[in-house]
């Protein structure tokens, strides 16, 4: 029993440091990145603006269309700053074009860098908006169907963000921003939970947001 026991820790270690890392992941190491901390957050504070917020309070859900379907999200009051940070970007177009560029059967979907938009993979899951912003846990359980932000660490949200397709993922709790889930359109996300993917968890076929509708 010990041994077994052990064995589900490091397997659950495993994931959450793949999660962290390199799923939910858009840690930054780049000069570039660098030199734009001094306005990151003051490009952050652009989501919770007086227009945004008032964007933000008139948007409830959204439509996620795809290639291979349309996905409708809730959104969570609690995380104002995310869910605004979302709708500022959508509304913009930011996702427009952006792959779902990393898959994990029974585990979870992630996509919203805008690098993946272009036919090199090796720098997918490193992109985000150019800033970065505050984590905002709630109670709310990352369960299938949540949509959740991706981050290479405490604090650093930016545009990336997954929907779980496990029953239950209790080791993201407490890491990871819940911001909303699927009221309708989850075949739709078992179709790219389905996709054949290479070694890094890559799809081998483009899955794409081809825009997102924002509604009341």
């Amino acid at each position: 029993m010990t041994s077994v026991r052990f064995l589900c820790l490091i397997t659950a270690a495993l994931v959450l440091s793949a999660c962290a890392i390199r799923a939910p992941s858009v840690k930054p190491t780049t000069d570039d990145y660098l030199q734009a901390l001094p306005k990151a957050e003051t490009e952050a504070n652009q989501a919770t603006n007086s227009d945004t917020n008032q964007l933000t309070r008139n948007m409830s859900s959204a439509i996620i269309h795809t290639s291979l379907g349309d996905i409708e999200i809730i959104f969570h009051p609690e995380p104002t700053v995310t869910v605004n940070n979302f709708i500022k970007l959508a509304a913009d177009g930011f996702y427009d074009g952006v792959k779902f560029h990393r898959v994990i059967k029974d585990f979870m979907v992630q996509t919203g860098d805008p690098l993946s938009r272009d036919d090199d993979w090796s720098d997918d899951g490193m992109g985000g908006p150019g800033y970065t912003f505050k984590d905002e846990f709630n109670d709310h359980p990352l369960v299938r169907g949540s949509l959740a932000m991706a981050n290479g660490g405490p604090d650093t949200n930016g545009s990336q963000f997954f929907i779980v397709t496990a029953e239950a993922t209790p080791w993201l709790d407490g890491k990871h921003t819940n911001f909303g889930y699927v009221k309708s359109g989850m075949e739709v996300i078992d179709k790219i939970e389905g996709a054949q993917t290479n070694t890094n968890d890559h799809p081998l076929a483009d899955i794409v947001i081809t825009g997102i509708t924002l509604n009341q």
